[in-house]
């Protein structure tokens, strides 16, 4: 059997991470350091779990309770933390994305470098100056310079499966309207009839449907799921089931192909300023060896802007380009998720003294599923982030308990005696439910937290019987409850 190249790539290096466990048997010690006074109710959680779960005061680094701090987890977007620390130190607050539009001959050139936040009205500012320089008609072709990411924009270990919703878009240096576009499907309609689905006539991607309109018991029994299939160049088609609603699902949905994508909006914007292309839209990253004459540059917001939205919404495409940006300019090549978290772990070891190198990094994200973290790894972060504040200011992106960012609503903390109290970064995938960072307490003490939660499933909820909380919400409230009032 001949695995592809990059699952051959992604069992070698699984198989040497197993090897590094086993000659590290203390990294997998599950004994706890328990504060004799401190006992979280991990009854809570249900059979199987395996959490890792770490608490620190601020000021002094005295561990109140610590168990499988040594533990490799899945971070997933507590990871996020990582990479946001990396882009401040190495990077600085007031670093910006650069969109720059040049003259080659009779040529034109737009040069991306990846700015997760261009937008369609940003891009057509940018192209509305041509005119000054080119009159009504650009004679030459119009060149899409990539050339500051290379390799793939999809990092290994993102599941197959959601790489048409716009959490998982690509990251790439060509990116517009975070490569996302938002639709949505109608099931409205009589039992047994397709359903209708609307994109937006202004962008240039394409969905079918011949999905059905079913009832909730009907999809239970016939086991008929919605799914989503990317057909290429940028169409997606709809098939399965969706129960009967009144109001409209919201979908949103990836660019696969940013190349097709933005080459079909400037196409269009183009035809509204009124400028006529005599020659072709295509990429050229060979466009980089030489710059031609300026015409305009649009610069993003600063990076303190980028990461407050990147971390208080774990924005996936944001994180990603950002580490990919730092392979760019720490090793003076174009970046890649290679790159990327080797200029991460290369940044926090010169610049914080933080040893990652045994962490696996595979992407900016947390998104990939081949990321790993312990606990005290991820500690010596929120450390690092907490004592070097009045610098960093990176305490401020975290979301805050019941008031900002995805602990907003998060039913665990949301709520009184809890809400406003926390300042931290959720992260989520399949089975791990996670956070990192400060706990305000009742007598004013500062606690340091990070809790990584994997192997988490519980039973599937009967909905016969009356709603009740999920174990994770249970386990939380009372852990945080607890060390609220203990300490």
């Amino acid at each position: 059997m001949h695995l592809p190249f990059r699952l051959l790539l992604i069992s070698v290096t699984l198989s040497l991470f197993s090897q590094q466990a086993a000659a590290n048997p203390a990294d997998s010690d599950p004994v706890p350091t328990v504060s004799p006074s401190f006992q979280p109710d991990y009854r809570a959680l249900p059979a199987g779990h395996d959490t890792a779960l770490l608490v620190a005061e601020a000021n002094s680094g005295k561990v109140i309770y610590a168990q499988r701090e040594h533990q490799y987890q899945p971070p997933a977007s507590i990871q996020k933390m990582v990479t946001a620390l990396a882009a401040r130190l190495y990077l600085g607050k007031d670093y910006r994305f650069e969109t720059r539009l040049e003259q080659h001959g009779d040529d034109i050139v737009l040069r991306f470098s990846g700015d997760p936040a261009l937008s369609r009205l940003q891009l057509s500012a940018l192209l509305g100056k041509l005119k000054a320089h080119t009159g009504k008609t650009i004679k030459g072709d119009l060149l899409l310079n990539g050339s500051q990411f290379s390799g793939y924009e999809h990092a290994p270990g993102w599941p197959w499966d959601i790489l048409g919703v716009c959490y998982s878009a690509p990251s790439s240096s060509l990116s517009l309207e975070h490569n996302c576009v938002q639709g949505a499907l109608y099931s409205n309609r009589g039992i047994g009839e397709k359903t209708r689905v609307n994109i937006p006539s202004h962008q240039p991607l394409k969905v079918t449907t011949d999905a059905r309109v079913t009832t909730k018991e009907e999809q239970k029994t016939s086991h008929c799921d919605l799914e989503l299939v990317d057909k290429g160049h940028n169409h997606y088609h709809l098939s399965g089931c969706l129960v009967q609603r009144d109001k409209p699902l919201p979908l949103n949905f990836a660019v696969q192909d940013t190349e097709a994508y933005i080459s079909q909006v400037i196409t269009a914007e183009l035809k509204r300023l009124g400028i006529k292309l005599e020659g072709t839209i295509k990429r050229d990253d060979n466009a980089s060896d030489t710059k031609g004459k300026a015409i305009a540059t649009h610069h993003s917001a600063p990076l303190s802007t980028l990461l407050d939205h990147m971390v208080k919404e774990s924005d996936n495409l944001y994180a990603d380009n950002i580490a990919k940006t730092l392979g760019t300019l720490y090793f003076s090549q174009p970046g890649s998720f290679a790159n990327a978290s080797k200029a991460i772990k290369a940044i926090l070891k010169d610049k914080a003294n933080i040893d990652l190198e045994r962490a696996i990094l595979v992407d900016g994200s947390g998104l990939s599923r081949n990321n790993r973290m312990t606990a005290s790894q991820m500690m010596e972060v929120i450390t690092y982030i907490y004592r070097h504040n009045d610098e960093l200011s990176l305490l401020t992106t975290m979301p805050v308990s019941g008031q900002s960012g995805t602990l907003r609503y998060r039913q665990s903390v949301r709520q009184q005696p809890l809400q406003g109290k926390i300042r931290a970064k959720s992260g989520s995938l399949y089975g791990s439910y996670n956070l990192a960072g400060m706990l305000q307490t009742q007598s004013g003490n500062t606690l340091l937290f990070v809790q990584m939660v994997s192997n988490y499933f519980p039973p599937e909820r009967d909905d016969s019987l009356p709603a009740i909380a999920p174990p994770i919400e249970t386990f939380e409230r009372r852990l945080y409850q607890g060390l609220y009032k203990q300490y």
